[in-house]
């Protein structure tokens, strides 16, 4: 007995003698930008053992199993999956925002489109049906394919208010008083969500603003379950409001005045993330104005025939040319981006959002993509960008287990042929997503034969 005993042992102490294969896959030789702002590594070495990251740093100076899967990345970049903290599921469908559209199938493949962009965390922010919990928690479980959810639930919009779009009774609260907002906050939490929404601004002045109070309850109320809020904000005076009764989060950029030294000195010294989502506001012009952008394969295989059609359309390049609130909307992109530009010079901490999914011209995937480009064309360096887009989009979240590629953290990367320091751009040069360890085949993958 004894002897058959110390045989099991030996035999389970030894799985490399019996063939059995090792779950450590190594990656040789990329350039890395860890997500960190620290200088990228040249010659690396990731090691990764099933969806974790168990060692980085120079090749030939880190050790690894002798049986492990080794694959020759010589030549191209590797840098932390993509994290966007503003971004919708279920509200589109080809080329209208509709209502019944929120089903778990809509939702699925809304999902699988970001992973297969390189966005390997989403958070869908507001506007959700209660079976965003389940499809959260199925995923967690490993049944739900796609990019990791993230949710703030329906969200909290003022009485008869932003947002506009056609939505379910259960996919938004409209409380009318501070008591209502209470309870609304406090209904949402026993679901354990990840963030509080609010919308406070009237979009463009076309909706009632948010009363003040009923804000500064939702802040208050989310804090005391533990959650923060992000706050879709539009003016200058309505952020410094937020930021004193508690904000955490802008979901938004600031569009109707330059930023100033007090609101900077608040978002400091309060810790208040910025979210840019430039592409809102460029997204009403940008398709009929820059034709080019359509022809593009990433952005085709990113929308639907006939959304591709409308948008190619002279149609739809007339409606846009004549709309009575371009003008309006091209002013708060361009103070958008200098807004941007300062907070970044500043050192407030940004991270990267786009409203992918809240309408038919904000294309999952794409998009986020897209908003690096804008981030880079405001100011930034593609560094910079970078970091908002997977570290800084980490912390909107509040998780420490994704956003840079350190020992310990998920295996969450894409492999690029090119390297996006020099070029922002080359973010869209996807050889391979790397998700929670496993490989995914990008939508549209860059020829290999562009890496030497």
């Amino acid at each position: 007995m004894k002897r058959t005993l110390a045989l099991l042992l030996m035999i389970a102490a030894a799985p490399a003698a019996l063939g059995q294969t090792t779950s450590v896959v190594v990656f040789k030789g990329a350039l890395l930008i860890d997500g960190t702002g620290a200088p990228p590594i040249k010659k690396s070495i990731l090691v990764i053992d099933g969806d974790k990251i168990t060692a980085v740093g120079k090749e030939g100076k880190l050790h690894y199993p002798k049986n492990a899967r080794v694959i020759d990345v010589e030549g191209r970049t590797i840098m932390p999956g993509l994290i966007t903290v503003h971004a919708h599921v279920g509200l589109v469908a080809g080329t209208q925002n509709r209502a019944d559209v929120y089903t778990r199938e809509n939702i699925e493949n809304a999902l699988v489109q970001y992973e297969q962009y390189g966005v390997t965390s989403m958070l869908s922010l507001g506007l959700n049906r209660d079976l965003i919990y389940e499809l959260r928690d199925e995923q967690r479980k490993g049944t739900i394919p796609g990019a990791s959810i993230f949710t703030a639930g329906r969200g909290i919009g003022a009485d008869s208010g932003a947002p506009g779009i056609p939505l379910a009774p259960d996919q938004l609260y409209r409380p009318k008083s501070a008591e209502e907002a209470r309870a609304d906050v406090r209904e949402i939490a026993a679901h354990h969500p990840d963030i509080i929404k609010v919308w406070v601004d009237d979009v463009y002045d076309k909706y009632p603003k948010m009363d003040p109070a009923i804000y500064k309850a939702v802040i208050d109320e989310s804090h005391l379950q533990g959650l923060r809020v992000a706050a879709h904000v539009f003016y200058l005076g309505d952020a410094k409001a937020l930021i004193a009764d508690g904000v955490d989060v802008f979901a938004h950029g600031i569009r109707d005045l330059p930023v100033d030294d007090e609101l900077i000195g608040m978002m400091k010294s309060r810790g208040v993330i910025y979210v840019p989502a430039l592409m809102v506001d460029e997204s009403p012009f940008v398709f009929a104005e820059n034709s080019a952008v359509t022809q593009d394969l990433f952005f085709k295989q990113a929308v639907s025939p006939e959304l591709l059609q409308l948008l190619q359309s002279q149609q739809y390049r007339d409606k846009a040319e004549h709309d009575p609130n371009l003008a309006h909307v091209k002013a708060a992109f361009l103070t958008s981006e200098r807004n941007l530009k300062t907070l970044q010079a500043a050192g407030v901490r940004i991270a990267m959002g786009t409203d992918s999914g809240a309408s038919p011209t904000r294309i999952p995937g794409w998009a986020e993509h897209h908003e690096l480009e804008l981030m880079v064309r405001a100011g930034l360096t593609p560094m910079q960008a970078i970091v908002a887009a997977t570290s800084g989009s980490a912390a909107v979240l509040g998780v420490s287990d994704r956003g840079t590629l350190e020992i310990g953290k998920r295996a969450d990367f894409l492999v690029l042929a090119a390297n996006p320091l020099d070029n922002i751009s080359h973010t869209r040069e996807l050889l391979s997503v790397w998700h929670g360890g496993n490989e995914v085949q990008p939508r549209v993958a860059a020829p290999s034969l562009r890496v030497q």
